[in-house]
Order: structure tokens, then C-alpha cells, then sequence
């Protein structure tokens, strides 16, 4: 099953020429999960090759306007098209109120929207895997999100299999899904008898805003990707400070104590090209990467490769994103 991060909005604060602000999205298989949704995302998803699909659930790290301002619009254009399909938003405490404040902007709705606050430590259950939230270090009540699959089944040993006169078809396929499965002859076959080692789901982690956090590495250690704030560079480890945010440094070094895979930084303020950034994080941990809008990061299964990010992976080509209407 494909994994990937599309990275719609990748700036700090306000939004630059070549990125948009705060807005990240997972996809799993079939699911499609938003994170963040800063202005200008709807129009990011149109110039992306997920394009405006009804999304079932929409998470924000925090109320800060650069991470909400893209939810009236959208939530609009989604009545505009007749939507039916309900949408829940999944945010910190005051969710409720902000939303209750937009609802003058995007007026009345034709699908079921639902919203629910979250606290540190909580876990959503999904289909094959969970959502974990995690506390991070910013200016207001904020949430870190990590998507962590469920554990698979070792590999199936055909041979094995074979020697203990397993047939062909659902009597393999049921020992693959871990259950006990009777013979012909009565003798009872368990799982362990044909199946290799458990193998580990793939971990994903986004921050949104923060600075240096020990419960961040505590929260990620292991990961495969983690997506981490990185808005300033070493100049500027004041302003970080005063600011609730993390330098290129501070962030390399978060990605090194938890030992993840692959470190991507987002949140780049409009004063530094990526290269800055990369620069320094690199310096610290080469496991480093610095997207760009409308890359994208593929996590595959450990046993198949790395994660790697695909630059423009999810863009459209130009002349599918200008034709006219």
C-alpha cells in the first residue's frame, strides 16, 4: 500500500513567490488527511495532482492564523459544489470557537461538519493504522500528529507451507492473516509455522510549530520521516526563542537524537532559500531534506527502501494546471 506526505505549503508565516503557507497532506492507500490549512490550500490542491477531493478529516497543529486561514474558503467551496459527505476537523482546545467565529464567512453548510479537540496523548484509530497526538513547544496550545501503521505479518514461507501440506489459496491466505487453520487431515496449522518475523508499519510525525523539544524526540524516536519546524537559521536563534520555533540546527539535532529516518523541514521563513536551510541542518544531520511545494516524500516499507522526496512529485504539468475553465 502506497504512503506518501504531499507538501502543499512549506513557508513560514506569510507566503513567498515559491511557497505557500502551512498546509501538508497524508495519503495512505485511499485515505487523503489534511494537516494544516493555510490560505491559499484549496488552491494548492488544484494545482496538484490530488485536486479538491472531498476530504473526510482536516487536523490543524494549532489556531495560529497562517495554519487556518484556507478553512473558510474551502469549507465554502465544498457547500458551492453541493457536498453531502461530512467532514470532521480535528484541532487543540478553542477549535470549537474558532470555528463557531468563521462560520459569518463561510455561511451555511450542506454537509454534516464536525469538530472535535484533541489533548496530548490521545489516539485515533483508522483502518490499519493510528493517529497519535504528541506535545510540541510553541507560543499557544499546540499538537504534533503521528500516523503509525499497524505491525504485518512476517513473510509467508511457501516451502514451509509446502512440507506441512498447506494447499493453494484462502487456507494460505487465512495463515497470512494470522489465524490457525485446520487440514483436510485434521492436523491444525498455526501461524508461526509459516510466517516469518512480525514486520513494523511505517511512522510518520509532523510538529507544525515548535521549538526544540525533548517530547518531540521522545514522541518520534524511530520514525521513518519526521516533518519538523525549522522557520529560522542559526542568525536567528533569538527570534526562534522568542517566537516558539526551531533553527535548521536545533531541528537536525531533534532528527538526530530520535534517529529518524529521513528529517523534512518546513516553515521556512521568507528571509532563507532552502539551501540555507539544508546547509545547516546537514551539517548536523545529513539525513536531511529541505521540500519544497508540490514535492512529496514517498515512505515505502522498510524492507523495499528508504523514504525518499520526489521533487514536484505531486505537481500537474503546466499545460493541465493553466487550461481554462
Amino acid at each position: 500500500m502506497d504512503l506518501d506526505l504531499v507538501f502543499l505549503g512549506t513557508a513560514g508565516s506569510t507566503p513567498t513567490a515559491q511557497r505557500s503557507a502551512s498546509a501538508t497532506l497524508f495519503r495512505r492507500g485511499g485515505d487523503r488527511l489534511l494537516i494544516d490549512c493555510a490560505e491559499g490550500t484549496q488552491r494548492q490542491l488544484l494545482r496538484s495532482d490530488v485536486g479538491l477531493a472531498e476530504l473526510p478529516e482536516i487536523y490543524l497543529t494549532h489556531l495560529h492564523a497562517d495554519h487556518y486561514l484556507g478553512l473558510p474558503g474551502m469549507l465554502k467551496t465544498f457547500a458551492l459544489r453541493g457536498r453531502d459527505v461530512p467532514l470532521t476537523i480535528y484541532g487543540p482546545s478553542g477549535l470549537r470557537d474558532l470555528v463557531s467565529a468563521l462560520r459569518r464567512v463561510f455561511g451555511r453548510l450542506t454537509y454534516p461538519l464536525d469538530l472535535v479537540e484533541l489533548e496530548v496523548g490521545e489516539t485515533l484509530e483508522r483502518d490499519g493504522y493510528s493517529i497519535r497526538t504528541f506535545g510540541v513547544e510553541h507560543r499557544v496550545t499546540a499538537l504534533g500528529y503521528a500516523f503509525v501503521e499497524e505491525a504485518r505479518p512476517g513473510r509467508f514461507d511457501l516451502d514451509a507451507a509446502a512440507a506441512l501440506g498447506v494447499p493453494d489459496g484462502p487456507t494460505r491466505g487465512a495463515l497470512q492473516r494470522g489465524e490457525a487453520v485446520m487440514l483436510a487431515d485434521g492436523t491444525v496449522v498455526e501461524p508461526e509455522q509459516v510466517l516469518g518475523e512480525t514486520r513494523a508499519g511505517r511512522r510518520v510525525a509532523l510538529t507544525g510549530d515548535t521549538g526544540p523539544a525533548a517530547s518531540v524526540v521522545e514522541a518520534v524516536t524511530g520514525f521513518d520521516v519526521l516533518v519538523h519546524d525549522a522557520t529560522f537559521c542559526a542568525d536567528e536563534r533569538d527570534r526562534a526563542r522568542e517566537t516558539g520555533h526551531s533553527t535548521a540546527g536545533e531541528a537536525a539535532l531533534v532528527g538526530r537524537e530520535a534517529g529518524v529516518g529521513l528529517l523534512a523541514l518546513t516553515h521556512i521563513s521568507s528571509r532563507y532559500g532552502g539551501r540555507d536551510v539544508e546547509e545547516e541542518a546537514r551539517a548536523l544531520f545529513p539525513s536531511t531534506v529541505v521540500p519544497r511545494d508540490f514535492d512529496t516524500i514517498e515512505v515505502p516499507f522498510p524492507e523495499r527502501g528508504e523514504p525518499r522526496l520526489v521533487h514536484r512529485g505531486a505537481r500537474v504539468p503546466r499545460s493541465r494546471a493553466e487550461s481554462p475553465a
